[in-house]
């Protein structure tokens, strides 16, 4: 009995048995290669998020060092053109206007050097339509205006836009020759327009100097060389060639106004008595075609553009404090030497 249970394997050891066949080996095996594919992937899942992280969080530090400061010194850059008149722009259709404000001279604000840059600007963007001076001058340097009118043409032939030229509060002398070079000339009610004339105005010290018993010697190569000398006496002839170069600058303005304004002009008028008009009566006398205001003449005459300042505008004294320096050295220069003035 003992020898045949050794013998013959039990239900249970056959039902081992039975499960231990090739194929089920083989189902195990895959089974557990299953399993340690997906842990291994669930692994690899888990260190790439921490890789990715990781790289947030590098990204995050960089920013903060290094891209907060360049974002500042971005917004303070912006911040400090803006000061200097630098814009952005125009990002549409627009009407270019350029200002001429305060005295016409080398040294101000309304000089050659500032004026033709921004003309330019104006001219060359294909979004300005037209360009619209915006004049509140007393006048001053007539070459100084001749630079800005010469400039102008030459940008309207190359690029031929509508320029229109708008007096404001006055628009008088060498401010007003730059507005006769425009298509047209826009002034408001209250506007001060003409002065059309030249005019100098030399400092004589010679009696002054006499009382303290001194006097200055001059040796000039011609006898009118000296003759703008504010220390020496103004004898008749000094008198006479200082009264002939103020006619022959007067006579030549005169004779661009005729030119320029032409028809329009009234007739038997002597308009270079060298008197300013208000607006109205400027129009009557031909000096100007219309009577408005520069919004309201834009707003009417291009329907759906926006007038677009290009300046100059007013610069900070840090940025320009060598040309306060220059106008009042020149202002001392002035005192010596007068040069005939358009006014």
């Amino acid at each position: 009995m003992h020898s045949d249970s050794q013998n013959h394997p039990t239900a249970q050891q056959s039902a081992l048995a039975a499960d231990a066949t090739p194929t089920n080996v083989l189902q195990e095996m895959l089974r557990e290669l299953r399993g340690q594919r997906e842990a291994f992937g669930e692994a690899q899942r888990l260190a790439a998020n921490e890789r990715k992280a990781e790289r947030r969080w590098r990204i995050a530090f960089q920013i903060m060092v290094f891209g907060v400061p360049v974002i500042f010194g971005i917004i303070y850059l912006l911040f400090f053109l803006s000061t200097t008149g630098f814009k952005l722009g125009p990002f549409g259709n627009v009407v270019g206007v350029v200002r001429i404000e305060g005295a016409i001279g080398a040294n101000e604000r309304a000089s050659a050097e500032a004026i033709v840059p921004v003309l330019e600007k104006a001219f060359t963007n294909d979004k300005v339509k037209a360009v619209v001076l915006s004049i509140d001058s007393p006048g001053g340097a007539p070459v100084e205006s001749e630079r800005i009118y010469t400039a102008m043409r030459t940008l309207k032939q190359k690029h031929p836009k509508p320029v229109v030229a708008v007096i404001n509060n006055i628009g008088a002398s060498a401010a007003y020759m730059i507005a006769v070079h425009a298509d047209k000339i826009i002034v408001g009610k209250y506007s001060l327009v003409g002065s059309i004339g030249a005019i100098m105005a030399p400092w004589q010290f010679d009696r002054a100097i006499a009382k303290v018993d001194v006097s200055q010697k001059v040796y000039a190569s011609g006898k009118l060389k000296a003759f703008l000398n504010p220390f020496t006496p103004v004898t008749p002839e000094v008198d006479a060639k200082a009264q002939q170069l103020v006619d022959q600058l007067g006579g030549a303005f005169l004779q661009e106004v005729r030119e320029k304004r032409g028809s329009r002009l009234k007739p038997d008028v002597n308009v270079a008595t060298g008197e300013v008009w208000p607006g109205p009566e400027a129009k009557a006398l031909g000096l100007a075609d219309e009577v408005g205001t520069i919004d309201e003449y834009v707003a009417t005459s291009w329907r759906g553009l926006k007038p677009y300042d290009f300046g100059p505008t007013p610069q900070s004294l840090q940025i320009f404090g060598r040309t306060m320096q220059d106008v009042l050295v020149g202002a001392v220069q002035r005192l010596a030497v007068q040069a005939p003035t358009v006014r």
